[in-house]
């Protein structure tokens, strides 16, 4: 019995007999589980190659990320190296070292 079947069956069930609570949670898992599969199959992950997609996936988000890190520190490392050596080239025309160049 597919899961349309189960969930046809489990409303007809409600339909009839009245909803009990255990009726209703039937119906409300199996409809879960058909939605779950559609959205599966409709983001083309339903296959058995499916964890093996979701695993590079992941892989290439971690990397992303990284390298996403590593450039705001290289960025940061720049900008501070900078500030170092605009501050070196004040102190050095404050203590007059153009003067001594000549």
């Amino acid at each position: 019995m597919t899961n349309e079947d189960m969930l046809a069956a489990l409303l007809a069930q409600a339909r009839t007999e009245g909803a009990e609570l255990v009726t209703l949670r039937a119906i409300a898992e199996e409809a879960g589980e058909l939605g779950a599969n559609r959205a599966l199959v409709r983001i083309g992950l339903s296959d058995e190659a499916a964890s093996g997609d979701i695993d590079e996936l992941r892989e290439l988000l971690q990397a992303w990320r990284d390298a996403k890190a590593s450039a705001w520190k290289a960025a940061i490392d720049w900008l501070v190296r900078g500030m170092c050596a605009l501050l070196l080239l004040g102190i050095a025309v404050r203590l007059g070292v153009p003067g001594l160049l000549k």
